[in-house]
């Protein structure tokens, strides 16, 4: 019988636990990345579609679109100059996106 307790005990001080755990996890997930305002990949410049479906990712609260996987390599070596011309681009409201 103590052992049931026991047993009931840990059960509720895990479930007591985990809620806000679940809860955190939960905010993380419902925040909204910044939409990608381009409709060219920011490494490359190519069009996105032309090479099959963009890829997709989030970078510090920005949707960032390329052309393809190879592409974030270069971006990971430096997200600071891809974001400049992701900003300077949505300042020139997208004109440099025109080509």
């Amino acid at each position: 019988m103590k052992k049931l307790k026991h047993v009931i005990v840990a059960g509720v001080l895990a479930g007591l636990l985990a809620a806000p755990l679940a809860g955190f996890a939960e905010e993380k997930k419902t925040e909204k990345a910044k939409p990608y305002p381009l409709t060219k990949c920011i490494v490359s410049d190519e069009k996105l579609g032309e090479m099959g479906k963009p890829f997709v990712f989030i970078h510090e609260g920005q949707e960032i679109k390329l052309c393809c996987k190879s592409c974030q390599k270069d971006f990971k070596k430096d997200p600071a100059k891809y974001l400049k011309k992701l900003a300077d681009a949505g300042k020139a409201g997208n004109k440099s996106d025109k080509k």
